[in-house]
């Protein structure tokens, strides 16, 4: 069966996130509010184009933040599963995972975690669906944003957090 993974306990909840998005947001509005008191760093700079870096802060903070959130799903499904094999649960999905520890291990992929969700158990399918969609666009960000993504919808922090606190909400997790 392979070593067990030891869980690092570091992994972030939505809560974390959350506070870290608001109060980095705070700051950078405060820091853009007043230019002239931020000594040469806005010098030369217009209205207009300190507003303009302001909305460039806050974008990429939001991305940052969407990411730390699909990391933080991509960990509570991965130690779900991981955590299912380890106390030999009994239900359907346990077993399932059972099986495809027995032949994959830990380099089981999210997406085969997501099809063994979705065959055996009761949450909702369309919420699979979705974060299969959120991690095309954990995809594009994590390996460098490069090529004009076809996502299907437009993906940021806040559809991002709605989306993870559902998850969170519909399917019976087991956290470490």
């Amino acid at each position: 069966m392979g070593e067990r993974v030891t869980f690092s306990g570091q992994h972030l909840n939505l809560a974390n996130i959350a506070a870290h998005y608001n109060d980095v947001e705070a700051a950078l509005r405060h820091y853009f509010a007043d230019p002239l008191a931020q000594g040469n760093r806005f010098a030369g700079y217009t209205l207009d184009q300190v507003s303009e870096e302001l909305e460039l802060r806050l974008e990429e903070e939001d991305r940052s933040c969407a990411l730390s959130i699909l990391a933080t799903l991509e960990a509570a499904f991965r130690i779900d599963y991981l955590q299912r094999v380890y106390k030999r649960k009994k239900d359907v999905l346990s077993k399932e995972f059972r099986a495809l520890y027995k032949a994959k291990g830990t380099r089981i992929s999210l997406d085969e975690i997501f099809y063994v969700w979705t065959k055996h158990s009761n949450a909702p399918k369309r919420l699979i669906g979705d974060l299969r969609g959120a991690f095309n666009y954990r995809h594009w960000l994590a390996h460098g944003r490069y090529w004009n993504p076809k996502l299907g919808q437009r993906y940021d922090y806040d559809s991002i957090y709605r989306l993870a606190d559902n998850i969170f909400k519909s399917f019976p997790l087991i956290e470490n």
